[in-house]
């Protein structure tokens, strides 16, 4: 049986905010792993123009393409991208589902340039592949207009009323140090989430963007547990 992984990133970034989850299963395991671009993210074009109802559709389109490629399909979801994540596994058979960083608070976007210029001291140290991703961050929060701001707040009130509804089995993982999404929203969507299997996961030191996290080795060999289990 062949298993597909969608991973779908969060507000202004793109995939390079959950590169290294995605190196980690590509190298423990021969999934198909794929992170779409939301429309308006990362170097998209379409910069000005993206919107809550086309990123759930491009999210929905890829999740139906790649359901015709293998048997089945996890999805995993990092900030906003976990929103998105829950709206599908309300609409599609999924086996599992990854919420990582899951913003169903607001997000301040000050502490998230603060948490990119952390991120990217990060990168530096370990020797990641030289990106730009805090030039394009800061570029993105000082230039997002409004209105992008308030198709995000529309994802967050399009899922909120629903999260009963989800019935994937579910794996949380959140950051305690996290100053974007209060710690507390995971044990909320812990409590509100309709799934029978629910497994909330924390790093103590972890910010936002948790797949940075110092512990990421940790909690990450106890998401693809979960996620390869029956």
């Amino acid at each position: 049986m062949t298993t597909g992984v969608l991973i779908i990133h969060g507000f202004t970034g793109g995939p390079f905010e959950v590169a290294p989850f995605k190196r980690f299963l590509e190298n423990h395991t021969h999934w198909k792993v794929v992170v779409p671009v939301l429309p308006g993210h990362e170097m998209d074009p379409g910069v000005l123009r993206g919107s809550a109802k086309s990123w759930m559709m491009v999210a929905e389109l890829e999740l139906r393409r790649l359901q015709k490629e293998v048997d089945e399909v996890i999805v995993v979801g990092f900030s906003m991208g976990g929103l998105i994540a829950m709206y599908l596994a309300m609409r599609y058979p999924i086996k599992k589902l990854i919420l990582l960083s899951a913003a169903a608070k607001y997000i301040n976007p000050r502490i998230l340039l603060e948490d990119a210029r952390i991120m990217m001291r990060s990168l530096k140290r370990k020797a990641y592949p030289p990106n730009s991703f805090y030039h394009l961050y800061n570029y993105k929060l000082t230039h997002t207009p409004v209105r992008m701001a308030l198709e995000f707040l529309r994802v967050v009130r399009l899922v909120r009323p629903y999260h009963h509804q989800v019935k994937t089995p579910v794996c949380i993982v959140q950051g305690k140090q996290d100053g974007i999404v209060p710690a507390f929203t995971a044990d909320l969507l812990y409590e509100q989430l309709g799934s029978k299997e629910k497994h909330l996961i924390y790093s103590e030191h972890g910010k936002h963007h948790i797949c940075y996290s110092e512990d990421r080795h940790v909690w990450f060999a106890k998401v693809l547990k979960f996620m390869d289990e029956d």
